[in-house]
């Protein structure tokens, strides 16, 4: 990778074109990086590649009215030639009242250090090793038949972000994981499952036989399916499926959602809408964190802030441009490629734990649904209709009984919310993330 300051200057020299060709304000961002990946199933090698690439992208604002190109090419007559383009279509867009940069006073100065890049890249035979040792301890549990596979990947990137409003800052950011995929029994009564790791740091990686050992574990577990009738039943969400709920809400309060007044929350800002002792967190500056980020992609330092505060509803996930449209302040939740415009996305957003462990949740269910696993996405954001196919496993006397499939899960969003309840044991695995959670007044559509 090039140095940072070489590719800021790089940058402000693109800028600098842009605004001598006609344009009144522009950003770039510009993305360099490398990864490997390999893949294996039964033991034989499916891939091992490596990519490095590099991609720039270039806004630009004429008045009101705005255009973004984009182009791996950095030499300086693509440059050139890329600069006079995007003016003009600029100047021939419509103009966007909502469009901008951010004020010189609001951007970030000094970007905090997160914990986000890991130095050390693995050799090739490291990847291999850790798909062999995952997909091996897999295919070591008795009841395991074949394997869809185990892959371990590995890659590193540099973003660079610069603006004509005096921005400029650059970070670097990791990722290592692992993941095995198998199936148990025969015929047709096969079923499969996985698991996997995905961490910023090599050493922050599960034990990949251990990641092995639960994928097959889990498939076995599948096995022998039944049905159930149609019924309702306090539904309890295993901690791979609870931060689905959390997706939602951060769907729901996605500023340009909002601002169109196409969500089901639209109207609920400083009201309740969970219980009072819920309290949802978006923290940028978890250390090592997946969602973790020093700046948002407009160059405003993002915050750690409540969402959900007790239970009520405190605020939107803003960029600059749905901001504008409500008449606020960003949030500092902007994301962007090179080849599209800023919109509003969440960091480590996650659900506080609960006072209560998962067996006591458990037990006092004396007949429930332990769901593991969503099929499709049944979810309408304007009304909060939620109607998605599962599959998991009965509760009976407080105990997982045998595992259910192809049933239907049902129930609204709104209702959902202000009826669920956390356990303790919050991990942070998925960068959005919930610990187990119960939703009581759901209908299962069975037989």
């Amino acid at each position: 990778m090039a140095s940072p300051d070489d590719t800021l200057d790089f940058l402000n020299d693109v800028i600098a074109k842009a605004r001598r060709t006609g344009a009144d304000a522009a950003d770039a961002i510009f993305v360099e990086g490398a990864s490997i990946s390999h893949a294996r199933r039964l033991g034989k090698l499916e891939k091992l590649q490596r990519a490095e690439g590099q991609d720039l992208g270039l806004r630009v604002l004429v008045g009101r009215q705005q255009a973004i190109v984009s182009s791996s090419d950095r030499s300086p007559k693509a440059v050139d030639e890329l600069v006079t383009r995007v003016v003009a279509m600029a100047k021939a867009a419509p103009a966007d009242p909502f469009a901008g940069l951010a004020d010189p006073g609001d951007v970030a100065h000094v970007l905090p250090d997160l914990d986000i890049f890991d130095p050390v890249e693995p050799a090739a035979e490291v990847l291999v090793e850790r798909a062999r040792a995952a997909e091996e301890a897999a295919l070591a549990v008795k009841g395991i038949n074949n394997s869809e596979g185990a892959e371990a990947s590995w890659s590193s990137s540099r973003i660079a972000l610069a603006a004509s409003n005096g921005f400029a800052a650059s970070y670097a950011r990791s990722g290592h994981s692992v993941s095995a995929s198998v199936i148990a029994g025969e015929g047709t009564a096969m079923e499969r499952d996985y698991d996997y790791s995905s961490v910023l740091h090599g050493a922050d990686l599960d034990d990949p036989a251990a990641i092995g050992r639960r994928a097959a574990e889990r498939a076995l577990k599948r096995l022998n399916p039944r049905k159930i009738e149609t019924c309702r039943l306090p539904v309890v969400l295993d901690p791979r499926v609870s931060a689905g709920i959390v997706r939602h809400l951060a769907s729901a309060i996605n500023g340009s959602s909002i601002a169109r007044g196409t969500s089901f929350l639209k109207d609920r800002m400083g009201q309740a809408i969970f219980p009072a002792g819920i309290n949802i967190v978006d923290d940028p500056f978890r250390k090592r964190g997946l969602g973790s980020k020093p700046v948002d992609g407009e160059g405003i330092a993002p915050m750690r802030r409540n969402v959900v505060d007790k239970g009520i509803l405190t605020t939107w996930f803003l960029d600059l441009r749905s901001a504008r449209q409500l008449k606020l302040k960003s949030t500092g939740h902007a994301a962007r490629g090179t080849a599209s415009p800023p919109s509003p996305s969440p960091t480590n957003l996650y659900m506080e734990p609960g006072k209560i462990t998962r067996a006591a949740m458990l037990s006092a269910i004396p007949r429930g649904l332990y769901i593991t696993e969503f099929i499709g996405m049944g979810v309408n954001g304007i009304t909060g209709d939620y109607s998605r196919g599962a599959s998991g496993f009965l509760i009976e006397n407080g105990e997982l009984a045998y595992p259910v499939s192809e049933i239907t899960v049902a129930g609204n969003l709104k209702d959902m919310f202000m009826n669920l309840a956390p356990a303790d044991d919050l991990v942070f695995k998925y960068g959005t993330d919930a610990p187990t959670l119960r939703i009581d007044g759901l209908t299962i559509a069975g037989r």
